[in-house]
């Protein structure tokens, strides 16, 4: 058995926190997969590598609405595979070469798969038992692969097998011409316009009534609309089964029951199919329970605000948890937040002495207020706070302003291009409560607002306390704040 004085599990955002401050540590890093984590390998990064190139050729395709004559011919798959995955690539071998060589003699890579054994134990596929002191768990989370008939899922994103998910679709050798995706959230509709913008004949699977379906209704019929005018979406409807021929595979489909009967084709046929149907977290396979640790009914491990890692209600002196394993928020910017907690937190422990000695005053909270997402999509979509229907039943007399790209003049600029953005307010405090935005550069407009809700900023002071470049997009915000019906007014 090998002891340390500290052991993380997982090298994704909970890499970050390990500076010059655990220098005299004796530490151990579990990694099984990729450097980097889900982010640099599989996540964020390379999707918005592909996003890019995918938005221009969209663009190039269809440019008649702004009196251009046009055209995308091709894409060079394998030169785009290589300008992408170099750069991905030397990142991650960089960071396992930093972690594992002379750099930091304090650190030992474990590069196999653990599992609790006890609250402080963990055993390697190869059969070794460490302990240590302190564990910082940030093993991340895989994705979904819901059963079938004619489904093998051990055989998912492995060679020859024409079933996919967001771990292996950026890395196959040819672009599929037909490829069927099974999902209606975040990874399937980026992944959707990546390979629609190429070209790919792309058929979506949605078993409820809109895409999105997680962000505010209204926002989510819009994009579901925008969508559907250039893509083919079955919603209402699952795959029943598998069938597989040489290089094509099949799916027939069935009514999911969550819009009442619907109209299916008796078969799709595809070169591929990508599963883009949520992640789950990886506690299952590190055996957490054995452990004791307390696990969430959606599989997160359960922590505190201080992201100690909870058993029985009560924080497990030393033991702390970040990212998708344990977030109500798979987000990369929000695991480094938590990443950022952990790091400080876990100084003050150790300067403590004894595991989970520090004084409660001492430890940082973390801060899940105004937290943001974007889908970086065909219209793109971007979101903080909660929606119109969260707001009423938590009781807030709301003020709603849906305004829409075409009454500004950018969006004159741009051919009248659809869109709107969406406020939630509070009529008496003036705070913003959320805002939903569909369209042109969704992810850069929403910003003025994330920044008003994290720092207090009253709806009408924002809208009329600064300046608005004009003719800028960004009017579009600042004429739906002005729209706000506020008390007072």
């Amino acid at each position: 058995m090998t002891h340390f004085d500290l052991l993380l599990i997982g090298t994704g955002s909970g890499n970050m926190f390990l500076d010059d401050r655990f220098s005299g540590l004796n530490v151990a890093i579990a990694e099984e997969w990729h450097f980097g984590g889900t982010c640099l390998n599989v996540g964020c990064i390379p999707t918005k590598m592909f996003v890019y190139p995918a938005t221009i050729a969209e663009q190039a395709a269809d440019a008649t609405d702004y009196n251009l004559s046009t055209e995308f011919n091709s894409v060079d798959w394998s030169a785009l595979q290589k300008r992408i995955f170099d750069r991905v690539d030397a990142i991650e071998a960089g960071g396992r070469d930093y972690r594992s060589g002379d750099r930091q003699p304090n650190v030992t890579v474990v590069a196999e798969h653990v599992h609790f054994t006890g609250a402080k134990t963990v055993r390697t596929a190869s059969g070794q038992d460490i302990t240590a002191d302190r564990i910082v768990i940030a093993a991340g989370a895989s994705p979904v692969i819901p059963a079938a008939e004619g489904l093998e899922p051990q055989l998912v994103d492995t060679e020859g097998y024409p079933v996919f998910t967001s771990n292996s679709i950026m890395r196959i050798p040819a672009k599929p011409e037909r490829l069927v995706i099974i999902g209606s959230g975040i990874i399937a509709m980026e992944f959707a316009h990546v390979f629609a913008g190429f070209g790919t004949e792309v058929t979506v699977i949605a078993r409820g009534p809109r895409l999105l379906g997680n962000i505010d209704e209204e926002v989510s019929q819009e994009f579901t609309d925008l969508f559907e005018r250039t893509h083919t979406v079955h919603r209402g409807a699952e795959v029943a089964s598998y069938s597989f021929d040489d290089d094509q595979v099949s799916v027939t489909l069935k009514a999911s029951g969550r819009l009442g009967d619907v109209d299916l084709p008796s078969q799709i046929d595809a070169d591929a199919v990508l599963i883009a149907t949520g992640r789950t977290p990886n506690t299952k396979g590190l055996n957490v329970v054995d452990a004791g640790f307390d696990v969430l009914d959606d599989a997160r491990l359960s922590v505190d605000s201080r992201q100690r890692v909870l058993a029985h209600g009560q924080p497990v002196p030393g033991v702390f948890a970040l990212g998708d394993i344990s977030s109500p928020h798979q987000l990369k910017h929000v695991a480094n937040h938590e990443a950022d907690v952990v790091g400080d937190n876990l100084t003050v422990d150790v300067a403590a002495g004894e595991p989970g000695a520090a004084a409660e005053a001492d430890l940082r909270e973390v801060n899940h207020h105004a937290v943001p997402g974007a889908v970086f999509t065909s219209p793109q979509v971007a979101y903080v706070g909660i929606t119109e229907e969260e707001a009423r039943q938590a009781g807030h007399a709301t003020s709603v302003k849906v305004q829409k790209y075409s009454d500004v003049a950018y969006g004159w600029a741009m051919a009248d291009d659809p869109g709107i953005v969406k406020l939630i307010a509070d009529k008496s405090t003036h705070q913003i409560l959320g805002a939903h935005i569909v369209g042109h550069e969704a992810s850069m407009i929403v910003q003025p607002l994330i920044q008003a809700m994290a720092f207090g900023q009253r709806a009408d002071e924002v809208a009329k306390r600064q300046y608005w470049i004009h003719p800028a997009l960004p009017e579009v915000v600042e004429n739906a704040l002005l729209g706000l019906e506020l008390d007072g007014d």
